[in-house]
């Protein structure tokens, strides 16, 4: 009862006093955004992806992608159109054991279309984009990733880091806990948090040492090898603030003037800093994919194009369709493009290898009367009869049913079996 609801929740509960979640569109609205969350599509961080969603069909989008603990996920979405929509978003985390069941973590209040999460662990996340009901429009989500903590070298990033997490030391004895950034001496070391300095001390291994508790996120943060120390055990630092200068003082005599930087979990023990501190310069490929054709039915120009489950000819083939199969365009990422089967069947399709239905494949003149569908399917609602003997042009073709357009302009679909 007095559990705080997002704005989706709160949207859809308001759906369904106004009994809305009783119609047709309503109930499609609901499935759309439960669906989403259990056919969600794998994508690469940093991602960008272009789609459109129709007022008439209620659809939601889902991305599937890993974070390195250290990392929080940053989520932006901009949307265009006449009217444009209230969209959700919300981040779920995946339970390895009920992958069926995520959990939400994380969602952009209604004033906002981003959000920013940090990572606790290194599971599956989920990202669901919808738009409220009735509201059509184009939208465009980034996803990209960004370090928890600010660099602990003024002045450099993790391109000045030449040891890693893991390396043997002393001769294979025990491994580095932590990264080596290389830099002058005297660089100033600074505060990579908000923190309090709970040890300055003098360490045969770390040489001049400062510790500093991250109590926000229940950690200690290590610098070693400093030539000197400017802060007391006690003291409150900010982000910047200057705890030391560089040198290469106990045990790091023989190298050049670096930090040791580790990071210690309380309860946990040392992990990898390096994703806390490094920033991801990869920036999403922008669409380059033909924006017209977001939203649009369009068909497989070439035989045997490879419906893929990722945007990248390495992803998984997901199946192999035929020339002049029907797709709906539903989103564009780089050069591919999210599509849709007749059958409900999402994937990526590169874009060269979809065509507008601007020309036909063929003419045919029906050979029993017929209904013109607004589907694909059986159950769909006829638009109108078609006689026998009339003609149509063929736009695309799949086993059971040909999309087709009259001879006054209306297009439909009509079982195939009529055409033989």
């Amino acid at each position: 009862m007095f559990k705080k609801q997002s704005p989706y929740e709160k949207y859809q509960a308001g759906l369904k006093a106004a009994k809305l979640d009783e119609t047709a569109l309503g109930q499609q609205w609901m499935a759309a955004g439960e669906r989403a969350l259990q056919q969600s599509v794998p994508v690469t961080l940093p991602f960008r992806e272009t789609g459109y969603f129709p007022a008439d069909k209620p659809l939601a989008a889902s991305y599937r992608f890993t974070v390195k603990q250290g990392q929080k996920v940053a989520v932006k979405v901009q949307t265009q159109g006449q009217e444009v929509a209230q969209v959700f978003l919300d981040l779920f985390e995946t339970d390895p054991d009920n992958p069926a069941q995520p959990k939400q973590v994380a969602y952009a209040d209604t004033t906002s279309q981003s959000l920013e999460y940090e990572i606790d662990e290194e599971v599956p996340h989920l990202l669901r984009v919808q738009p409220e009901l009735l509201r059509s429009g184009q939208y465009t989500v980034t996803i990209e990733t960004m370090p928890l903590l600010a660099f602990p070298v003024q002045g450099k990033d993790s391109r000045a880091v030449q040891s890693f997490w893991g390396q043997d030391r002393d001769a294979g004895a025990r491994r580095h806990e932590g990264i080596d950034i290389f830099a002058p001496r005297n660089t100033p070391v600074v505060a990579a948090v908000e923190g309090v300095v709970t040890r300055v001390n003098t360490t045969p291994i770390g040489g001049k040492v400062v510790w500093l508790s991250d109590m926000k996120r229940q950690q200690s943060l290590y610098y070693a090898h400093l030539d000197s120390q400017l802060v007391q055990p006690g003291q409150r630092v900010s982000i910047g603030d200057t705890l030391g200068l560089l040198g290469n003082t106990g045990n790091a005599k023989t190298t050049a003037p670096h930090l040791h930087f580790g990071i210690y979990r309380f309860g946990q023990g040392a992990v990898d800093p390096y994703p806390y501190v490094h920033q991801d310069r990869t920036k999403p490929a922008p669409l380059q994919a033909d924006e017209k054709k977001l939203g649009s039915w369009v068909r497989v120009a070439k035989s045997n194009a490879s419906l893929r489950e990722a945007a990248s000819s390495k992803a998984t083939a997901l199946q192999t369709l035929p020339q002049h199969t029907p797709l709906q365009v539903l989103a564009g990422s780089a050069t591919w493009y999210r599509v849709m089967l007749s059958n409900g069947q999402q994937g990526y399709l590169a874009a060269s290898l979809v065509e507008t239905l601007d020309t036909p494949i063929q003419s045919v003149r029906l050979r029993q009367e017929a209904p013109l569908l607004d589907a694909s399917s059986a159950q769909a609602a006829p638009q109108k009869s078609l006689r026998v003997d009339s003609t149509v042009r063929v736009l695309a073709k799949q086993d059971e049913y040909w999309l087709v357009r009259d001879t006054n302009g209306t297009t439909g679909w009509i079982p195939a079996e009529v055409t033989r």
